[in-house]
């Protein structure tokens, strides 16, 4: 009887080592082994609210796992089903369920890149953003507009964000909202911009800086002539004269209207504008572009020269002079000479509209 008995203990024991083995082995198949051989790209969006179970349901759904309760059963029991992070998550049919939850309770979402290049200002970018498919170019200017998240930012007092978006490549989520965009610009440019902050001159304040370098930005195409435009600028105001640059009159011309002109007329240069400085002395009030690194440090660290003017020879550079006399024979034959314009100068644009006007 004892020996029946045992008998039976014992098979019982065997047969459950024997079904434990068995559901192990299968629960171990489904965790380390991929749903299917199968490459299909899965975009899954976590949303606010949503029960572990009502996920795994549509994950399996979707084919990314094979069974929806071994996986419940699984993030219960290493205690990550209450892990969850809202977001949008790019998931792949070959993935192992381990792999899945993974990356479901990492908060990574899925992010789409942003690009701000050099000298783009707050119109451009925020239509870049619109363009990009992020949100709408009113919301991003009402944004950076905003009085008091620029002081909260900066610390200042200043009628937006110009000039303090830094331009570069930002990894944008379907959940990012446009202040936290914003806020991570002004960071970045925060961090750039200690790198020049110690070779500030006597007698200019950050924004300042920010402003000078913005008008350096958008005058030259050419990298290396940042310091000579620059030295131009610096020469300039400590002779307390005008510093007569055309971007500037773009840029009131832009914030009066709320559109970027595509050229600029000889009457656009006596234009009050409070940014036009053919008309103010000094310095605008405020950026008129959000420039990169190198523009404020050309800001900062301006080359030593004797140059009081520059001209452009169409081609992204520029022709340097000491004196006005000099200035004007470059004016003359860059700017006045049709064939040196080439189509590509404001005043030869101008020309072309008064011809096709002409009766």
């Amino acid at each position: 009887m004892r020996k029946a008995v045992s008998t039976i203990i014992l098979s019982a024991v065997v047969l459950g080592f024997c079904a434990a083995a068995v559901i192990g082995y299968v629960f171990w198949d489904f965790l380390a082994s991929p749903t299917s051989a199968e490459n299909r790209e899965v975009v899954y969006e976590v949303q606010p609210g949503r029960g572990f179970n009502s996920i795994a349901r549509d994950l399996e759904a979707a084919g990314v796992i094979r069974n929806s309760g071994l996986f419940s059963f699984y993030a219960r029991a290493i205690g990550q089903r209450s892990k969850l992070k809202v977001g949008e998550y790019l998931l792949n049919s070959n993935m192992k369920p381990i792999d899945v939850l993974s990356v479901i309770t990492s908060g990574h979402s899925l992010a789409r890149p942003f690009t701000v290049s050099e000298g783009l200002n707050i119109f451009e970018i925020a239509s870049l953003y619109e363009r990009g498919g992020f949100g709408t170019s009113q919301n991003f200017l009402k944004v950076v507009r905003d009085p008091a998240f620029v002081r909260d930012l900066l610390g200042i007092d200043a009628v937006s964000l110009e000039g303090y978006l830094f331009p570069e490549t930002y990894q944008i989520t379907k959940f990012t909202t446009t202040k936290e965009l914003v806020a991570s610009m002004v960071n970045r440019f925060l961090s750039n911009y200690q790198a020049v902050e110690n070779a500030v001159p006597a007698g200019m304040d950050r924004h300042q800086v920010v402003t000078l370098a913005s008008i350096i930005e958008k005058e030259t195409g050419a990298p290396v002539e940042r310091p000579l435009i620059s030295s131009v600028f610096h020469n300039r105001m400590a002779k307390g004269m005008r510093l007569q640059t055309d971007p500037t009159i773009i840029y009131g011309m832009a914030v009066a209207t709320g559109k970027i002109p595509t050229n600029i007329t000889k009457a656009d240069l006596s234009r009050p504008t409070p940014y036009n400085t053919y008309v103010i002395p000094g310095l605008p009030p405020g950026p008129i572009a959000n420039p990169g690194l190198h523009a404020l440090q050309a800001a900062v660290r301006p080359e030593a020269s004797p140059y009081f003017f520059f001209v452009s020879r169409n081609d992204g550079t520029h022709v340097f002079s000491a004196t006005y006399e000099d200035h004007a024979k470059a004016v003359r034959s860059f700017q006045m000479n049709p064939r040196a314009r080439a189509g590509k100068s404001w005043r030869d644009l101008q020309t072309k509209q008064k011809k096709t006007a002409a009766p």
